[in-house]
């Protein structure tokens, strides 16, 4: 059996006006709240901690430079630190 073909001005994905975001309600009000807990992923307990943590003075150019980089900028920057062998 064929499908019967969507009406022309059927929008699979539109665009929410003010009144679907006045509308919309967080997803702990309307689902479950057993459903609701399966969205929220936790990350479990460090087995061992692998790092430390340090405080660190750096030139504000430098900090800058790591940061705008983006998230995970901590990460880069210790592989720096990793790769100048200090």
């Amino acid at each position: 059996m064929n499908k019967m073909p969507p009406p022309p001005d059927y929008d699979e994905n539109p665009e929410w006006t003010e009144e679907d975001f006045a509308k919309a309600r967080p997803a702990s009000e309307v689902l479950p709240p057993d459903v609701a807990a399966l969205l929220v992923r936790r990350r479990g307990p460090q087995a061992a901690p692998t790092k430390k943590t340090v405080t660190l003075r750096l030139d504000p150019d430098v900090l800058d430079k790591f940061k705008a980089t983006g998230p995970g900028w901590q990460s880069r920057m210790n592989e720096a630190l990793r790769q100048a062998k200090v």
